[in-house]
């Protein structure tokens, strides 16, 4: 006897596995804290009772940690965006300022990668275009985890340094700008109206380091997608059908960005907004001259270990984005 029609649809089955994981991610931790409190309460009353320092001193520790633990449920329990869970896919662009400004968004791209590692998420670089000096004129990275976007969708804006240029030979003070975007990484799953007759592909040599593929066939793909302007590339891989492959997953999770940002109209288009990085639009500034601190705009988060925040130490700003902020782009 077949099952019924309902369980022979392989897509429902996935979501509702998907959905059942998602719950026990919720009641799992939630069960486990109420359980460990109880047996806590119970600790604190024997050695109220009894005092006994081994037995204090344990109750001591796992106090902090179920501490610790709550927090983090209560800024998870911020993430219920329909989005929030899903990977990220992390754009970065210099402003204007030529090599400064590049050298700046190459060490966003550091700061990122070492936040994302501490996370144990999954950090694939899509497309990466080196600087003529140093430093880079864009990147793509696709970062895979439970809650990536919904974490990294606090970074969103412009980014502003202020640090004496090593590569000023008068060693001067400059201010450098870089854009951060982000997009819930969507899958094939998500209804997009993606015409192939909207999309313009192109094909060029990559121009990373070499190798025995790199820069000796035409693999990188750039598509654009004519009825809005917005354009990707990949060419991180060696073949063009993966890197076109790739290029279409980046292009849908853009564009279904911009549908919701039109659906909520909660903020412009992204498209719009990346004329201008610039002074008077940054979200967060790193000051390493004259004193050091990093300033969260949006939340008054300040930071005086800038080379901590550097590398990757950004939890103290994501949490304080979501805390005022909650579920909602700022």
């Amino acid at each position: 006897m077949s099952a019924p029609g309902f369980w022979n649809d392989s897509e429902q089955a996935r979501a509702m596995v998907e959905e059942t994981r998602q719950l026990k991610r919720w009641t799992e931790p939630h069960s486990d804290l109420s359980l460990r409190t109880k047996d806590a309460l119970e600790l604190y009353q024997l050695v109220s009772e009894d005092p006994d320092p081994e037995l204090e001193q344990g109750l001591a520790v796992e106090a902090s940690k179920l501490l610790t633990e709550l927090e983090h449920l209560e800024l998870q329990n911020m993430l219920q965006g329909p989005d929030d869970l899903l990977p990220a896919l992390l754009t970065i662009h210099p402003g204007a300022g030529g090599t400064e400004s590049q050298d700046w968004a190459e060490i966003l791209t550091r700061m990122y990668t070492r936040w994302a590692e501490r996370q144990g998420y999954d950090v694939r670089v899509l497309d990466l275009l080196p600087g003529d000096e140093a430093g880079i004129k864009s990147v793509s990275l696709e970062i895979s985890g439970d809650y990536a976007y919904g974490y990294l969708k606090a970074e969103k804006g412009v980014h502003r340094l202020v640090r004496i240029s090593p590569f000023d030979a008068q060693s001067r003070r400059h201010t450098s700008f870089a854009s951060v975007f982000v997009y819930p990484a969507v899958d094939d799953t998500v209804e997009i109206d993606l015409r192939d007759d909207d999309i313009e592909m192109e094909v060029f040599r990559a121009s990373g380091a070499g190798g025995q593929h790199v820069n000796k066939t035409s693999s990188a793909v750039r598509l654009r997608h004519v009825p809005t302007g917005t354009v990707v590339s990949c060419q991180q891989e060696r073949s063009q059908f993966k890197n076109r492959a790739t290029a279409m997953k980046m292009l849908r999770a853009a564009l279904y960005q911009q549908a919701i940002d039109e659906r909520e109209k909660a903020r412009a288009e992204v498209e719009a907004s990346k004329a201008d990085i610039s002074w008077g639009n940054q979200i967060r500034s790193y000051i390493f001259q004259p004193y050091t601190m990093v300033n969260d705009h949006r939340t008054e988060m300040k930071v005086t270990d800038v080379r901590a925040v550097m590398d990757g130490d950004i939890g103290a700003f994501i949490e304080a984005y979501l805390k005022k902020f909650g579920g909602r782009a700022a």
